[in-house]
């Protein structure tokens, strides 16, 4: 029995880790920073977001010249798949974590304030006269907020999301089929679709800022909803990116086949990742 080989192509070294790491460094000290009312903390913040997209895209051309010059086998679109399997996998224990906390905040921590599980000398000694409720829109040191309405923007925005779910099968649609046409449309479509979503997420903070009082700093409540909500928003983000880079490979570059079109793939599969997120937030941030 012949077998034959396969050979596997293994990168130079590269600088775009250290960049990569270097911007979420920047980002998450200047967005520290910003919510505790330092000035220098909202440059940090933009100047890790950009250098975060200049790695993106040098980092994603590199891939692209390395895939466009045959370098990589069928071996080599395995890994490809596995390691955004892996890493879409990583990303649902990230957002998992971050659920915990609200699942832990309402079902333990907000009844055992209130006295159950026989804690009720130890609720009335740090927060006498709790009432238990969600959201729970007073602090202990008396600061009150409003809670976010799900009939607003978040309902337009889950069906924003859920459209551009549709909208990028069709693109898919479009690929295998050979109608560029198609291809073009829908994928533009859904960029765009994630840009309105990300205009209406910005409005819905100004008004939870200015006229609901919900912030970082309103308590349980505020932090998981701030936390949840901008965590979403920066993946919307990303997921825009990396549909905004595979719609130039295809209207400028040409790229992909109805055979070999896995970096549509790859970002068709965050995409829709983000948008299972969203499905999860809306029902238990907004709604119950």
């Amino acid at each position: 029995m012949s077998t034959s080989y396969q050979h596997y192509y293994v990168p130079h070294h590269s600088h775009w880790p250290i960049v990569g790491a270097i911007a979420l460094f920047l980002m998450a000290n200047g967005a520290a920073h910003w919510v505790n009312d330092n000035l220098w903390g909202v440059l940090a913040l933009i100047a890790g977001f950009g250098l975060l997209l200049i790695m993106l895209f040098g980092w994603f051309g590199n891939v692209i010249e390395e895939s466009m010059d045959g370098l990589y086998s069928r071996q080599m679109d395995q890994s490809f798949r596995q390691g955004m399997s892996w890493f879409i996998f990583s990303e649902v224990m990230f957002f998992a974590a971050f659920f915990g906390a609200l699942f832990y905040a309402r079902i333990i921590s907000v009844p055992w304030l209130d006295g159950a599980g026989n804690n009720a000398m130890t609720a009335e000694i740090l927060w006498p006269n709790f009432d238990a409720m969600w959201p729970l829109i007073k602090t202990p040191a008396g600061a009150e907020t409003q809670a976010m309405p799900w009939d607003g923007i978040p309902l337009i925005n889950t069906v924003i999301l859920l459209v551009s779910s549709i909208t990028l099968q069709f693109a898919h649609i479009g690929i295998e089929q050979k109608k560029p046409a198609q291809l073009g449309f829908f994928l533009m479509l859904t960029i765009i679709l994630g840009a309105c979503f990300l205009a209406l997420q910005g409005h819905e903070y100004f008004h939870a800022y200015e006229e609901l009082g919900l912030r970082l700093d309103s308590g349980v409540y505020g932090n998981t909803f701030f936390l949840l909500t901008g965590f979403h928003g920066l993946h919307v983000t990303l997921g825009a990116i990396f549909l905004t880079v595979i719609f130039l490979r295809i209207a400028v570059k040409g790229h992909f086949t109805p055979e070999r079109h896995f970096g549509f793939q790859a970002a068709a599969w965050y995409w829709h990742f983000v948008d299972v997120v969203w499905l999860n937030l809306f029902v238990f941030v907004y709604v119950l």
